[in-house]
């Protein structure tokens, strides 16, 4: 089974898909991961977002991303190298958008992503999942929340990681991204035929797991998932961050 988890920066895609794989025993892909690896790889080596095709073409030929499990953690490889705080600095999130909106790079990254969904169960989250990757994925989801709420998760995940922002910063990041990703040419940011929407604004973590566990569980059972959208005025105490 796939399960597929569409939405915009900050809704909390990164940590419910880890929670689905850890207690359903998905294996858990995140995409939006692979795009920042190829940002970070890109500013690594001075490569504009406007160089020669054949330049990317290049750099994508001679990247290995990977995904390994450490003490019960997910940690992001990119060329052998450990970059899992690396790819969510600042730097990295203002050029992501752009980045993934290169064509090549996106039908590369897609690729592999068809690839590793290949697996018996996966839980898969990004941008275009439920629309391009798997349109035909038996569990669709899009997980949303208002701006100010993403930027203030975002802020406080920044934050306690040690880096240097304001709110103000990280809100103009997250309204950018929302813009460039709404208007991509290729994988456009958008709500999926048949996806259940949900509202994460005032959840908490708890409230939108055992949501999605709900989705999950009556799919497996009768292989169904209904069109609807969910909005639940639960607690925000804790707060779902990005991963």
């Amino acid at each position: 089974m796939i399960v597929a988890i569409d939405g915009p920066a900050g809704t909390g895609k990164g940590t419910i898909a880890g929670l689905i794989s850890k207690r359903l025993g998905y294996t858990y892909i995140d995409t939006g991961a692979m795009y920042r690896c190829i940002t970070l790889k890109m500013l690594n080596e001075g490569i504009a977002i406007d160089a020669d095709i054949s330049v990317i073409q290049d750099l994508l030929q001679r990247t290995k991303i990977e995904f390994i499990n450490i003490n019960d953690k997910q940690r992001v490889f990119l060329d052998d190298e450990d970059v899992t705080e690396e790819i969510r600095t600042p730097k990295v999130n203002e050029l992501v958008s752009p980045v993934s909106a290169i064509k090549e790079i996106r039908i590369k990254l897609v690729d592999m992503q068809r690839e590793l969904g290949k697996a018996s169960n996966v839980v898969m989250e990004g941008r275009d999942i439920t629309t391009v990757v798997f349109p035909d994925a038996e569990v669709k989801i899009y997980l949303t929340a208002d701006a100010d709420e993403r930027a203030n998760r975002r802020y406080k995940e920044l934050i306690e990681k040690g880096i240097e922002t304001t709110y103000e910063e990280t809100y103009e990041s997250i309204r950018k991204r929302d813009e460039n990703d709404m208007k991509k040419e290729m994988g456009a940011l958008k709500v999926a035929e048949g996806a259940v929407v949900i509202d994460s604004t005032k959840m908490s973590i708890e409230e939108v797991y055992e949501k999605v566990v709900e989705l999950i569980i009556n799919t497996e059972l009768d292989g169904t998932t209904d069109d609807e959208e969910i909005t639940v005025n639960g607690s925000n105490d804790d707060a779902l961050e990005e991963n």
